[in-house]
């Protein structure tokens, strides 16, 4: 949502290969603290005992055994409910990314863990993941002990991550002694009580269950224990497994102490640490972490290991360091994925927000391609990847997976940010904003293009929008007819089943054809076998245009691909933008049921200006997200923000004129963007005019 808040502190970090380090993560511009301080944020919590002397501005000391669902409250803000979605593979669009063998880890710092937004902010200038369909575990990264140790992701990130199929974790950091570290925090954290049980393990499992997340990084790097606490730790581990395992809840523990008590980083695993990944009782940690001072030995030594322990050894993360250096980071990528046999250990980015934190220009445009290049490689093309390429990007080593099996579908590419909010082609709103869990199941590759011609570029761009932020853009030269790949899919099609495209051309006539393909290719990197069905021709300047194609001949298989095909039809070159698809039954749906009247559950007012925390019931029936718009007395709509639960934090509504009273909208949208009948509710406004 369109959010104001306060950041402060910042996250004390993993050590680098020769020694720990703190450092603060790249973070956009923090807006002003809105009037009465309602803004919800992400929580972070010490395991028990608070520092000694008085916190910083903008942070809170909070002790998680005090912790209760019931006294949080802010717990509306940041509950995530979006469930973590099934997921297949698709025949990969290459030969060298490898199904089954290597995965991806990915630690990412967002914010400052003191007020770090827990619905997003007004701003664009933001870390909007869409990669998911190379990772399979997000750890949210942060922490310091300055402001807390044990932190909880925003609903935003689990929401997104989870439409994806991807887990997300949250974290337990117990810093080195340089930095802050305290031995009596860890000490709190594995303390048993005089029943014998472990009260914080309790409590995470607890946090972890009302905020919808799956799990804990942990992370003990603070130095001075003995064997005995390695021990106690080890039982904690056990504990918080037993409670969360029923749950799905999992567990990352990182290489750092060992079962000598001291932080002794490993870069393996091996026999000082494995107690904390397996024991004799089986499982205890479901992923390991291995420290960045891992060689070709040690990984090679850890994956053996992990074979003999009856593991999978993908599930060992080996630490790729690209904080600093991106996609310019030094990897020996050989000692983990090597290109002509099979991969020695999974991998695990460490601050791949590296791509937005290094730009000068922070816009969004900026931000994806720089992030597509981390991700895709050189080429741009995950089909096609660059030989000489140095980065060994995600799309040529991993698999892609994707989410995409239930009608109805739809994307109108919407990245999670930008510039402006769009409905129906228009701007709703002229403020810039950040909210993931509004973001669409985005192409997985991005972008695999054919053509025999000159490759256009290939784009999510912000000029433009159908809805959301942002739209497809194909623009360049085009000399013969392009291809260019969408959603991997597994939708059943019947008799009634339509594709519509929301399209526009702003520059050069082209004829539109939609690809649907009902099987797959025959091996990777070969030529995905599309059926070709006519869309449009459309002449440039026409504005959005939506064309429906009837997916009758296709009945009773399944589609395993989408693609659009785009010809030139005259000289000039081409700028064709993609608002969004749509897969569904063509028979007309009910549009989702109203929600339930908004409360105003808090509210501040200040010169004409109101911070406002909004709540309202659930609507009836599949629900995507709500909108909240406000009735200007003119009768236009203003958007100003969305989630997917049933609570919204408004920083900054401004008195129109001279109204009486600010009017709410809340409206729930369903999966293909089918919007309800407004819930309303008014603000009336204090003070002189």
């Amino acid at each position: 949502m369109l959010f104001a808040g306060a950041g402060a502190g910042a996250a004390t970090l993993l050590g680098t290969a020769a020694a720990p380090a703190v450092a603060a993560p790249a973070a956009p511009p923090v807006p002003a603290e809105p009037p009465a301080g309602l803004a919800p944020y992400a929580s972070y919590w010490f395991p028990d005992s608070l520092p000694a002397g008085t916190p910083g501005p903008g942070i809170t000391w909070r002790s998680l055994m005090r912790w209760t669902p019931e006294s949080d409250p802010d717990l509306a803000y940041n509950t995530a409910t979006v469930p973590l979605a099934p997921r297949f593979t698709p025949v990969p669009p290459n030969s060298t990314a490898r199904a089954g063998q290597a995965r991806i880890a990915s630690l990412v710092s967002f914010g400052n863990t003191a007020g770090n937004p827990a619905q997003g902010s007004p701003t664009a200038d933001y870390y909007a993941l869409t990669h998911w369909a190379y990772i399979d575990e997000l750890v949210f990264w942060g922490g310091s002990s300055a402001e807390g140790i044990v932190l909880a992701p925003n609903a935003p990130v689990t929401d997104a991550a989870h439409r994806n199929g991807v887990r997300v974790m949250g974290n337990v950091f117990l810093p080195p002694v340089p930095y802050g570290g305290d031995l009596r925090w860890t000490r709190d954290l594995v303390r048993q009580d005089s029943l014998g049980r472990f009260p914080i393990a309790e409590k995470l499992v607890q946090v972890a269950r009302a905020y919808g997340f799956d799990g804990w990084f942990v992370n003990a790097e603070t130095e001075g224990g003995d064997s005995e606490l390695a021990a106690q730790t080890q039982r904690f581990l056990r504990a918080l497994r037993a409670a969360g395992e029923p749950h799905g809840l999992g567990i990352t523990w990182y290489d750092a102490m060992n079962s000598t008590g001291r932080v002794g980083w490993q870069g393996a695993l091996n026999e000082l640490n494995q107690e904390f990944y397996e024991d004799r009782r089986g499982k205890v940690a479901d992923t390991m972490f291995v420290d960045f001072r891992w060689t070709p030995a040690k990984l090679a030594a850890s994956g053996a290991l992990a074979d003999r322990l009856g593991r999978s050894r993908h599930e060992l993360w080996a630490a790729v360091d690209t904080e600093s250096n991106g996609w310019n980071s030094k990897v020996d990528w050989d000692a983990i994925v090597p290109r002509g046999s099979e991969h020695i250990v999974s991998y695990g980015f460490y601050r791949p927000e590296w791509t937005l934190g290094h730009l000068a220009d922070r816009s969004p445009g900026a931000f994806h391609r720089a992030d597509d290049r981390f991700w895709t490689g050189e080429s741009l093309d995950p089909a096609r990847p660059s030989p000489g390429d140095a980065w060994r990007a995600p799309a040529t080593v991993v698999a892609d997976r994707s989410t995409v099996t239930a009608l109805p579908f739809a994307c109108s590419f919407n990245t999670g940010h930008g510039e402006r909010w769009y409905e129906d082609g228009e701007p709703v709103s002229d403020t810039g904003w950040n909210h993931l869990g509004l973001q669409d199941r985005l192409p997985g590759r991005r972008w695999a293009v054919h053509t025999t011609g000159t490759r256009p570029e290939v784009t999510l761009d912000f000029a433009q929008a159908w809805r959301g932020g942002s739209s497809l853009l194909v623009a360049g030269e085009i000399s013969a007819p392009v291809t260019v790949g969408l959603h991997a899919t597994r939708l059943p099609l019947t008799r009634s089943c339509v594709v519509e495209l929301v399209h526009r051309t702003e520059s050069g006539p082209v004829t539109v054809e939609l690809g649907v393909a009902t099987r797959e290719p025959s091996g990777p990197g070969q030529e995905v076998p599309y059926t070709w069905l006519k869309a449009e021709t459309l002449g440039s300047g026409q504005g959005w245009r939506t064309t429906r194609v009837r997916l009758t001949e296709l009945a009773g298989t399944t589609a395993h691909a989408l693609a659009v095909r785009i010809t030139r039809r005259g000289k000039e070159p081409v700028r064709w933008r993609l608002g969004a698809v749509t897969v569904r039954e063509a028979a007309a749906r009910p549009r989702p049921a109203t929600p339930g009247t908004p409360a105003l559950s808090a509210s501040s007012q200040q010169s004409g200006e109101a911070a406002v925390r909004l709540s309202w019931q659930r609507s009836t029936g599949a629900v995507r997200h709500y909108e909240v718009s406000r009735v200007l007395p003119d009768g236009s709509r203003r958007f100003l923000g969305g989630t997917c639960g049933t609570a919204l934090f408004l920083p900054a509504v401004e008195r129109a004129g001279r109204e009486q009273a600010a009017v709410f909208e809340v409206r729930a949208v369903d999966e293909p963007y089918a919007v309800s009948a407004p819930a309303r509710t008014t603000l009336t406004w204090t003070g002189a005019l």
